[in-house]
């Protein structure tokens, strides 16, 4: 109903004011008996408007009509007025009027007053009848039947207001949920958060008790249900066929609205219900079909414990629900299928990657150490190398390269210089600025099509310097961080030069030799961009700080400088990949030092990619049995490693539905396990009885591992635990 038009129509006047008496709105019958414009009356103070004349004055100089008000304001029940005199300005002047007023409070829907109505009533003509000698008994009957009219008229009117007020405010209600979820969804990662969101903040205003999204799958349904049904409602029903009886089935399948408003209603619609109802407790259910153009993408299930009459202005939020979590799902679903495709550049980039990572060699009197930090992001593997090699006159080439880009391309492109470059330097034997020359003509005539910069390093001796026990450190520069050098007697420094130009510009360009002579006992370390540069910082600022974290490390193991390099710089976003080289120099007349034996290559990063499919824990298990016993773990240390692997993988197939990502690290005597997923709901204590990770997992977790956690990612989130390794001694 139109109240608007409703009270506009009236032709009795009205005027509506707050209860601070300020005028809100005025009927055209007031504004005709008054002789003013609604512009004139509204937003104005009542007094303002119409100020008060010494007919309306009392003995102490009170407004009668203001007191008449506030008595009706405060004691929420109709207040009617004595006759009041009060002239109307008409077009010859004033002309004397007489009114009777009656001032009726509307309530919220608290009991407290909202608004005030007043109904003035022009009887005029009524006293001047009076005046004119009318019987008194007739005008008192005349008077109390108007009255009465008055009065019934008014008291009903304001009920109708208030039914309006209250349908207003119920609109505007459900117009700010309707908001609020569409704000909250564009923040939604999972199914879990879409079916909180839709749920448990849009349909709680209408009283819901629980749902569930049901995500169609081919010809199967995957339910998400909220955690106010429990977990017994997820277990029995988290997988439906599509051609099955259940309503979400029965609305993914036509398309079609269901509405079940109590238990014989449900029953009607299945009987399998019946295992629904004993399950969730609910006896009311509105199922409807998620659609996103011309395809219906699953079903929302909502539910209520006590039977519930459906009104049209609750379908309507239903509907409008639906149409925000089936947008919401489309979202969540397209971002998936970027995600698995992310899994999939990451899994061939990181396979060519490792692939070319080689082990370096461990020539005489030096020691060679490398590492590599892919970037955090999942699409980040790119073109950041490095490379150790002896050429075919006994010389120790180093190289460190980083190609521009962090995709596929950058990847397949680094493999190609990398594979170039060693065999140029291999076969020509010269110094590095020539070797460089070389390469750059090489990615012209060859069409590489790839921006790069490097260090090309060789360490030679002549007879002088065997003579000595020293050895020089030749090196070119094309555009790439300078080398870094920490000398045996503490001192650290960069060996700034000026660099040339980057590979893949120009082939003709100049390329310089530099050489820094090394004492034994001098490490040289070469690294990629990703050790030094950080947002909103300068390159000068990065070497800083890199000159200043290796202070302290001269005599620590290549290994050990390493590793605090990368702890001391690393960024935890993890924007770009980082490659290290580092080479030490040991005396003539000394033994290999134990910890410089081969195998200081830190490669021990070994992942598994794992379908969403059940059968993939079984893989896992092989996995990572595979892995602990390249470790050379003994069997008890192997058994907890799989087991504990076991059950994280177990909760990520089952609630990630994604491909899961099983990760082993071995470093420090720790073994550290992560198994990655698209779920970003943390696994939490449960009954000890309850399956994976809600329950027993968790507490075998917590029985048989170092330490576990869970970080949150971009993408889902991260389990991981890790396990203190026996040392040496212990397996022997």
């Amino acid at each position: 109903m139109d109240y608007a038009a409703l009270f506009a129509a009236i032709p009795t006047p009205y005027l509506v004011l707050t209860p601070d008496l300020v005028i809100v709105e005025a009927n055209a019958a007031y504004l005709g008996v008054v002789g003013r414009t609604r512009e004139e009356l509204v937003g104005r103070p009542l007094f303002e408007a119409f100020p008060p004349t010494a007919d309306d004055l009392d003995g102490s100089g009170a407004s009668r009509v203001q007191i008449s008000f506030e008595r009706a304001r405060d004691s929420g029940r109709p207040d009617t007025m004595p006759i009041l005199r009060y002239d109307i300005q008409g077009p010859d002047g004033l002309e004397e009027r007489f009114w009777s007023l009656i001032s009726v409070p509307v309530p919220d829907a608290t009991g407290r007053t909202a608004l005030l109505l007043q109904r003035a009533e022009d009887i005029t003509d009524y006293v001047r009848e009076q005046a004119r000698g009318k019987s008194e008994r007739e005008r008192g009957k005349l008077w109390r039947r108007r009255v009465q009219e008055a009065e019934s008229d008014l008291y009903a009117r304001g009920l109708e207001l208030r039914d309006a007020v209250e349908a207003r405010d119920v609109a505007a209600r459900r117009l700010t949920i309707l908001a609020e979820v569409a704000l909250l969804l564009t923040s939604a990662q999972s199914l879990e958060d879409l079916t909180s969101i839709i749920v448990d903040r849009g349909l709680a205003a209408l009283g819901a008790d629980g749902g569930a999204v049901a995500v169609r799958d081919d010809e199967m349904l995957h339910l998400t249900v909220t955690a106010s049904l429990g977990g017994r409602t997820q277990d029995e029903f988290g997988v439906l066929p599509l051609d099955g009886p259940l309503p979400a089935s029965v609305a993914a399948r036509t398309a079609k609205r269901i509405l079940l408003p109590d238990r014989d209603a449900m029953l009607a619609f299945s009987p399998e219900l019946q295992s629904v109802l004993d399950t969730t407790d609910c006896e009311a259910w509105a199922t409807l079909p998620l659609q996103s153009a011309d395809r219906v993408l699953g079903a929302l299930s909502v539910g209520w414990r006590q039977p519930r009459a459906f009104t049209d202005g609750e379908v309507e939020v239903l509907e409008a629900l639906a149409a925000q979590c089936a947008h919401g799902l489309e979202r969540i679903q397209s971002r998936q299928v970027e995600r698995r495709s992310a899994y999939v550049a990451r899994r061939m980039s990181e396979t060519l990657q490792r692939s070319l990572l080689t082990e370096p060699p461990q020539p005489d009197h030096l020691d060679v150490a490398v590492r590599y930090r892919p970037a955090a992001q999942e699409a980040q593997v790119g073109g950041d190398w490095y490379d150790a090699f002896l050429t075919a006159d006994g010389a120790s080439c180093l190289v460190i390269g980083d190609v521009a880009g962090h995709d596929r391309d950058a990847a397949a492109a680094m493999g190609q210089l990398r594979n170039l470059l060693r065999g140029i330097a291999y076969t020509v034997g010269e110094p590095p600025a020539l070797v460089l020359s070389a390469l750059d003509r090489a990615v012209r005539d060859l069409a590489v099509g790839s921006l790069a910069t490097a260090v090309l390093a060789r360490i030679e001796q002549d007879p002088d310097d065997v003579e000595q026990d020293l050895r020089r450190l030749r090196w070119s520069n094309a555009g790439h961080p300078p080398p870094l050098v920490l000398e045996p007697d503490g001192r650290v420094h960069l060996l700034q030069t000026d660099a040339d130009l980057l590979l893949g510009l120009d082939p003709d360009t100049d390329r310089h030799d530099h050489v820094h002579v090394l004492r034994p006992g001098a490490v040289v370390l070469l690294y990629t961009d990703g050790l030094v540069e950080r947002r909103g910082a300068g390159i000068d600022h990065g070497l800083a700080r890199l000159v200043a974290a290796a202070v302290g490390l001269a005599d620590r193991s290549l290994d050990e400088v390493c590793d605090t390099l990368l702890e001391r710089l690393s960024d935890a976003s993890g924007d770009d990949d980082i490659a290290m080289l580092a080479v030490r120099v040991h005396p003539r007349d000394a033994d290999r030092p134990a910890e410089s034996e081969p195998a200081t290559v830190d490669l021990s990063l070994e992942r598994s990619f794992l379908a969403p499919d059940v059968t993939s824990v079984r893989a896992a298990r092989a996995f990572v049995r595979r892995q602990c016993h390249l470790l050379g773990l003994p069997v008890d240390a192997c058994d907890d490693v799989v087991v504990l692997s076991s059950e994280i993988v177990t909760n990520a197939i089952t609630h990630g539905r994604s491909e899961a990502r099983v990760t082993i690290t071995s470093a420090d005597g720790r073994l550290r396990l992560e198994v990655s997923d698209d779920n970003s709901r943390h696994p939490e204590p449960a009954a000890e009885d309850v399956d994976a990770l809600d329950g027993r997992g968790l507490n075998l977790i917590e029985q048989l591992a170092s330490r576990w956690g869970v970080q949150d990612d971009p993408y889902g989130k991260t389990v991981w635990f890790e396990l203190d390794l026996p040392d040496a001694e212990q397996l022997e």
